[in-house]
């Protein structure tokens, strides 16, 4: 089970970077959540989250440190979400993945 969250989790975080750069949906996303600026280097980030989850699998420390930034990286953006006022339906993916990404974290704790 934990395979399949840990993939799961980094195929999207690469998925979600690569659409960041290049999906005009995304670029107005970023535009209205009042990070324009940050786009390329927050997506820089889901880029090497997603690839450090999966390095992970072979060094355990890398994805004890990748799992705990990718949960607060979530967190903000479930802050973000609350303070441009977006509805649930809208926050509930950050909330999913503040959740797959904690529970990959603690896994990683005590293995």
């Amino acid at each position: 089970m934990k395979l399949i969250i840990l993939l799961f989790s980094a195929i999207s975080f690469i998925f979600y970077a690569v659409s960041s750069l290049y999906s005009e949906r995304m670029i107005l996303e970023y535009n209205r959540w009042g990070y324009k600026k940050f786009r390329k280097i927050i997506s820089l980030l889901q880029f090497l989250g997603g690839f450090g989850l999966l390095f992970g699998l072979y060094f355990p420390l890398l994805l004890i440190i990748v799992s705990a930034l990718l949960t607060l990286m979530m967190i903000i953006a479930i802050y973000v979400r609350i303070r441009i006022k977006d509805n649930i339906i809208n926050t509930l993916p950050a909330i999913l993945y503040t959740i797959l990404n904690f529970i990959i974290f603690y896994d990683s704790l005590i293995v």
